[in-house]
């Protein structure tokens, strides 16, 4: 190699290296990340052989070992096929589209959320608050704790972490424990809200979301926060949702007062 070429090559080793290490995700999920995009934007189409292990190790600038565990996360999720001999090859594409739009108003989210089919997988009365901002209200005494998968033609898609101020869920456990709690708490006569924040920001899977998503450990998400404050200045709803990235987006018109497109 020319000694050209070989500082060229350095210099790209190092600049991989300072990336990996932004990440405390592990090295394999951070390269299995970047050849499923490229799956799924169509750069390895359905049937296209992929790079040879040689071509990747050299161009993520890792080891091989690092290559073969980002392959078989990918063929565990029916990405990739690897045949001996021949060598790997794409198998298929991510099993999610863009279905669901995000909703900026608040009878767009009840609507989105009245007819949803949920599971509820654990449930823990009288638990501590959870964090809040300044302009998240004041915390209830107590709260009821409800972590639920939401699921689209027989899939997840969603994982809900909510905690419910503990004098709401008393009223009626048998329903909130059963199904979507926000239109149970709009069908209360005694509760105003006055406030409903949506926060939404990009996360990773942490292992209980993986593993409830049957995704990778560390794969992107995306996720929304919705906070409910009564007219006591009160968070009696406080929800961390963790989309599939690839379940949704959001279409908005600009030109037309922020309205989410259908």
């Amino acid at each position: 190699m020319a000694l050209s070429s070989y500082l060229s090559y350095i210099k790209i080793m190092k600049k991989l290296a300072s990336l990996y290490d932004r990440s405390r995700v592990p090295l394999y999920i951070q390269v299995a990340s970047v050849m499923r995009q490229r799956i799924e934007s169509g750069h390895w189409a359905e049937g296209d052989k992929i790079s040879t292990l040689e071509e990747l190790e050299a161009e993520f600038a890792v080891a091989r070992v690092t290559i073969r565990q980002a392959i078989e996360l990918l063929r565990n999720e029916g990405l990739l096929d690897a045949q001996q001999g021949r060598g790997t090859f794409v198998s298929g594409r991510p099993r999610h589209n863009r279905w669901l739009n995000l909703a900026n108003d608040f009878d767009t989210m009840l609507a989105l959320v009245k007819d949803n089919v949920i599971e509820r997988v654990h449930i823990e009365e009288n638990v501590a608050p959870p964090d809040l901002d300044e302009r998240e209200g004041k915390p209830a005494e107590k709260y009821t704790f409800l972590r639920s998968v939401q699921y689209n033609n027989g899939e997840p898609f969603s994982v809900v972490n909510l905690y419910l101020a503990q004098n709401l869920f008393a009223r009626d456990r048998k329903r909130f424990s059963h199904s979507a709690a926000l239109p149970s708490i709009v069908e209360m006569q005694d509760v105003r809200i006055l406030h409903a924040y949506q926060t939404l920001t990009i996360g990773v899977a942490d292992p209980e979301t993986a593993n409830l998503l049957k995704i990778g450990l560390g794969e992107p998400t995306a996720d929304c926060r919705l906070v409910l404050i009564d007219d006591a200045n009160t968070a009696i709803y406080v929800a961390n949702i963790h989309y599939l990235k690839d379940c949704f987006a959001l279409r908005v018109d600009l030109l037309n007062k922020g309205k989410v497109e259908a």
